[in-house]
């Protein structure tokens, strides 16, 4: 067990006066029990129920009225009523149509309680039921795999994990973290995954980790699906997603299938509810609000990269490495960067989008824009030069700001430069283990 970023906000939850029940999200295994479980530390009582289990399920299930659930729930767990702070925590939610409806009106009975349910497969359920919380009487906190501000973190590397935080990042820390976030790509963020690292040290070590991950996601297959068909197509797609993980997809064929459009489409839908993938779309505007074009092909986002290099044979190729963009065509330092990015949004589900230009002769596409006080910031993950990055130029003579960002692998540098039209503007270019930072180091550069 480990500390999780997710316990600041936690904390900042049980604090606030007005607080409603919070549902915590993500897909399994990425530690949604296990920051609860140490959240709970805070509190003087704790009541834990499982709402997979059949014994925890049937008092949900029981109709009693709120107040006397209350009172069984507490008596189940042989603890007292009054007296301190309680967390009661409702884990699996989505098994027990009972405890989701409980949680639309304990607040009002019960305001003095802390109440948290988790449900890896909690979109998936509520859209099939046509149901969903009632607005205004949950609040919502979302988990993903872990950053690699957390991977340093849980490996104990207090030494670069302050070099990291520093901004703006000193330039003798880059030769040590470069590797580090290497050692991370390689890896991931999956908790169990980097917990066992910790303790053996070893890649190899991983391998029953790995492959009990991706077992698991895809005994659950079941539980997504209506229809025996259905489970087939879900179980191709999810086999599938690592192979077409940092491209542009169409789901008409998807890898390589004969799968129509329509039944593929559902298929990759149910998977990014369940939160294993991301379809990231792109949109041609270059000014917020941000405005994804569903209409055109998205990018697809595995749900983590250590996973993806497990399930497509990279892992081996990644121990001689220097440069992310020199492995996978470039695709782990995008995907990389995409997660990075995505784990920033624990008070939301927002996905990050990328910019297309798709007219002819001169096609564009810049990888990520990420909103900063009211701009769309073009971001690129490319080595070479500062001078090739054609799509950039393309973006910056169409927006209505000066500033720009490059991930690569080398040290913190900021240039003024010109677009091929002779526009001036101000590139950022930070290294790519910098992807988690790049809010801070925008006001540090921007002052």
């Amino acid at each position: 067990m480990f500390d999780r970023q997710i316990l600041k906000n936690l904390s900042s939850w049980a604090e606030r006066k007005g607080r409603k029940p919070l549902v915590l999200r993500g897909a399994r295994q990425v530690g949604k029990t296990t920051a609860v479980e140490l959240f709970a530390r805070q509190f003087e009582r704790y009541l834990y129920f499982n709402l997979e289990r059949r014994q925890d399920s049937r008092l949900f299930e029981s109709g009693l009225p709120i107040n006397d659930l209350l009172q069984a729930l507490f008596l189940s767990r042989d603890v007292p009523r009054r007296g301190g702070r309680t967390l009661l925590f409702l884990d699996e939610i989505q098994g027990s149509t009972g405890a989701m409806s409980f949680l639309r009106y304990v607040h009002e009975s019960a305001p003095d309680l802390h109440v948290v349910a988790a449900g890896s497969l909690l979109e998936v359920v509520l859209a099939q039921a046509g149901a969903g919380f009632p607005v205004g009487r949950v609040e919502y906190l979302f988990m993903h795999p872990l950053r690699f501000e957390e991977y340093m973190q849980a490996l104990e590397l207090d030494s670069a994990l302050q070099a990291y935080l520093t901004v703006p990042f000193p330039e003798y820390a880059y030769e040590t973290l470069l590797p580090l976030f290497h050692r991370y790509v390689q890896i991931g963020g999956m908790p169990e995954a980097v917990r066992r690292y910790r303790e053996e040290q070893e890649i190899q070590a991983l391998t029953p980790v790995y492959q009990g991950l991706v077992s698991s996601f895809l005994d659950d297959i079941g539980k997504y699906a209506k229809s025996g068909a259905m489970t087939r197509v879900l179980r191709f797609a999810l086999e599938a997603a690592p192979l077409e993980a940092g491209k542009r997809i169409k789901f008409q064929g998807f890898g390589r299938s004969g799968y129509r459009s329509r039944e593929m489409g559902e298929a990759l839908r149910i998977l990014e509810q369940a939160m294993l993938i991301r379809l990231i779309y792109p949109m041609t505007g270059t000014r917020l609000p941000i405005q994804p074009d569903l209409r055109k092909s998205p990018r697809l986002q595995y749900l983590d990269t250590g996973l993806l290099n497990y399930t497509v044979g990279l892992q081996q190729s990644l121990f001689m490495m220097e440069n992310l963009h020199s492995v996978y065509q470039g695709v782990l330092a995008e995907h990389i960067v995409a997660q990075e990015l995505i784990a920033q949004g624990v008070q939301s589900a927002a996905k990050p989008v990328f910019w297309v230009r798709e007219k002819q002769p001169s096609t564009a596409e810049v990888d990520f824009l990420f909103p900063y006080e009211g701009l769309l910031v073009p971001v690129e993950v490319k080595a070479g030069k500062s001078g090739t990055l054609r799509s950039l130029h393309q973006f910056m003579d169409r927006c209505d700001h000066p500033w720009a960002i490059r991930l690569y692998a080398g040290p913190l540098r900021q240039e003024t430069t010109r677009t091929r039209q002779g526009r001036e503007f101000q590139l950022l270019n930070l290294p790519y283990f910098l992807a988690g930072k790049l809010r801070d180091h925008l006001e540090h550069a921007v002052g």
